[in-house]
């Protein structure tokens, strides 16, 4: 495993930075769910409520795809 070291401006927590990192790899797909979970420090329940918060989605399904899903 890699490891970064990285000083932190004072008003961001390691808690904080750890967690934005971890919802940035999951969302560009360099981490599955699991993974950006376990990195965040949170259970995957937990890891999912927080994603939604911040507004990103667990499922990437193209609208395009779903719609054809659909009309079947």
């Amino acid at each position: 495993m890699n490891q970064l070291t990285v000083e932190l401006p004072s008003n961001i927590s390691i808690e904080e930075a750890r967690l934005l990192l971890s919802v940035k790899l999951f969302e560009t797909g360099k981490l599955s769910l699991g993974q950006a979970a376990k990195l965040a420090g949170f259970s995957k329940k937990t890891f999912i409520e927080l994603l939604g918060k911040m507004g990103v989605p667990v499922i990437d399904y193209p609208a395009e795809e779903l719609e054809r899903e659909i009309s079947f």
